[in-house]
């Protein structure tokens, strides 16, 4: 069978990981977490000290970006790939609310986004890749077979993260969830280079009220609509 390119695009909090890894789990496909990848260069920006709330060194960063290698390891226990920056395993120490609160910012600066995209555009260069991210269908992909776009409230979105926190064991509170859910909103949508946004030829898809099962029922016909129509 043909491989095609699927893109995931959406808000933060919209479940574009978990169907994208569903999906690819199903059909044999490569999957790429860019939202990870980009996580990883904010951890490395704050672990050395170029961001805080106050202040935020571009400069020193930009300078450093060489000494950032992020990969994926696939975990057979838990069924899909690790992130790892320059070598070790940060998969957990990225989905703080921590890092969640400066991810948009670092991931606005354009020098950021143009590694992270060469990189993202080479682990999809023979298809039969499944990726999600704020930008696949726009810029990294935009000639994918298959493009998505994950709607939520953020309201919704802000319950599915904070439940996920709490399960985890972080003592968080809503409200925070929540103000970083509409302020990441706002930087990914305003950022001058990249901003989220629907491409033109994407399926937008609210999953507010849908559960995990119908909302990989929905995204498995759409593909296999995919296929059919490039008979």
């Amino acid at each position: 069978m043909q491989k095609i390119t699927i893109a995931i695009d959406g808000f933060s909090s919209t479940g574009k990981s978990t169907v994208a890894k569903q999906l690819a789990k199903h059909l044999g496909y490569i999957y790429v977490d860019t939202g990870a990848m980009y996580r990883a260069v904010t951890l490395f920006t704050m672990r050395n000290g170029y961001i805080s709330k106050e202040d935020f060194n571009v400069n020193g960063l930009v300078e450093k970006l060489g000494a950032i290698n992020i990969t994926f390891k696939f975990n057979k226990d838990l069924g899909f790939a690790e992130v790892y920056l320059n070598g070790e395993n940060i998969e957990r120490e990225i989905r703080t609310l921590e890092v969640s609160s400066f991810v948009s910012k670092v991931a606005a600066i354009p020098e950021v986004r143009y590694q992270l995209v060469k990189q993202q555009q080479q682990m999809g260069k023979d298809k039969g890749v499944v990726m999600d991210g704020r930008d696949i269908g726009t810029v990294v992909f935009p000639y994918a077979e298959l493009k998505l776009f994950m709607i939520a409230s953020a309201e919704k979105r802000a319950t599915r993260r904070y439940n996920e926190l709490i399960e985890r064991g972080d003592d968080v509170k809503y409200e925070d969830v929540l103000r970083n859910v509409q302020e990441r909103d706002y930087i990914d949508s305003h950022r001058e280079d990249s901003p989220l946004r629907k491409a033109d030829d994407a399926i937008e898809i609210d999953n507010s009220d849908l559960s995990l099962k119908e909302q990989f029922e929905k995204v498995l016909q759409l593909v296999n609509m995919t296929f059919k129509n490039l008979k």
